[in-house]
């Protein structure tokens, strides 16, 4: 049977990507396309021979011309299809983590075949986030399916909150907005912040004003990590954001902890973590690098575990070579300040760059410091946020705990 969808004939390495598991079609891969078609609409992706690839979402104002959602020709994009998707997401989570099930990620985009889709879970509360325009517009079938599905499983499931509130939008034909989703059955009256409690300790998530959709879930076990081993130690943790690795330091027995971030207001969400959890430490409103340097000109030795997890120091291959110099610059400044045997727990969150980048930028930064590095872990993110081989995007998170030795 005749399939009712437009056809976009794409290049020789546009076929080889996609056969090789990579979902993405970029506009100067297409060569030929059969019929009209509406932006979001579902298109046929065919090789140079006409040989079928897969389908996926269509959008020309975007980069990426096609994102790929199956490459089995016999599927049919109906309810019954997005529910399927739904159902394997959920049942992924629920197996890989546990009792932390609660509060995790539901749903990693390319991960899960649901492009451009983020929905974390926060207790009773789903925050969303749609960035494909494909997506965006069966979010009807999509958000009600993952709500009915959790509610089935016993879940108690109370309001969606939607953050589309990110400019990739706009480049993708898309308005900004947020706000509750409204649908029969769940609230829009929330005030926007809720608690949940991470490797034992407990948080208040802003999920209507935080960055992203309020917390960062994929480092809770490289948080944990530093928990583990943090007992005597003097920690500085730069980069604090809402104190999360800071106060795994001090619930695992650290002798003193201080806490370390450029903004305000990230500093007093911190200090209402660690009064929530009754936790003691100090806090420092400064420009990390800054920070470091003014320490490390004074010989400063008052800490012995320094954590370094920055935001995102490129989000483009353009920039990745300053994003390293950066890097570079404040891991060779927190090593120089840690005393022998001291310990270094220090990350990227960007895909950008790279492994092999990341490991020669702190083997470049240890020469410069005059010091060796022992290797304790090497650690990504956590099993909610799934890597695809294939798919380099997904794997973005570097997180390596060291000794100076």
């Amino acid at each position: 049977m005749e399939r009712p969808y437009p056809i976009f004939k794409v290049t020789k390495k546009a076929e080889l990507s996609l056969k090789n598991g990579h979902p993405w079609v970029y506009g100067d891969e297409v060569t030929g396309v059969t019929k009209e078609y509406r932006n979001g609409d579902i298109v046929d992706v065919r090789g140079p021979k006409d040989n079928y690839l897969g389908s996926g979402y269509v959008n020309d104002n975007s980069k990426i011309r096609v994102r790929v959602i199956s490459d089995n020709a016999n599927d049919r994009f109906d309810e019954d299809f997005y529910k399927r998707r739904i159902k394997y997401a959920v049942d992924y989570r629920r197996q890989v983590m546990g009792e932390d099930f609660s509060d995790c990620r539901l749903v990693f985009g390319e991960a899960d075949r649901l492009p451009g889709l983020t929905v974390d879970r926060f207790g009773s509360v789903l925050v969303t986030q749609s960035l494909c325009l494909g997506t965006d517009m069966r979010k009807h079938i999509l958000i009600p399916a993952l709500v009915e599905y959790l509610r089935s499983l016993g879940e108690d499931i109370e309001a969606v909150y939607e953050r589309n509130d990110v400019g990739i939008r706009a480049l993708e034909g898309m308005e900004e907005y947020k706000g509750f989703y409204e649908a029969p059955g769940l609230r829009t009256d929330l005030c926007g912040r809720t608690e949940i409690t991470e490797n034992g300790v407990r948080y208040e998530v802003d999920y209507v004003n935080g960055q992203k959709t309020g917390f960062f879930l994929d480092q809770k076990y490289n948080r944990l990590a530093v928990k583990r081993i943090a007992s005597g130690l003097r920690v500085l943790d730069c980069f604090t954001h809402t104190g999360a690795f800071a106060l795994n330091a001090a619930m695992g027995g650290a002798a003193s902890v201080t806490a370390v971030d450029i903004s305000a207001s990230a500093i007093e969400l911190a200090k209402a973590n660690a009064e929530r959890n009754g936790i003691d430490m100090g806090f420092i409103v400064a420009d990390v690098f800054d920070l470091l340097t003014g320490l490390s000109e004074k010989h400063c030795k008052d800490y012995d575990f320094i954590i370094l997890d920055p935001p995102a120091f490129t989000k483009s291959s353009s920039t990745a070579q300053s994003a390293y110099r950066g890097y570079k610059e404040i891991n060779m400044k927190a090593m120089r300040l840690l005393p022998r045997g001291g310990y270094l727990a220090t990350c990227s969150c960007s895909h950008f760059m790279y492994d092999d980048m990341f490991r020669k930028m702190l083997s470049e930064a240890a020469r410069d410091a005059c010091v060796t590095l022992r290797q304790i872990e090497a650690r990504q993110q956590a099993p909610d946020h799934p890597i695809l081989p294939s798919v380099r995007e997904t794997d973005y998170l570097k997180f390596y705990l060291f000794q100076v030795v």
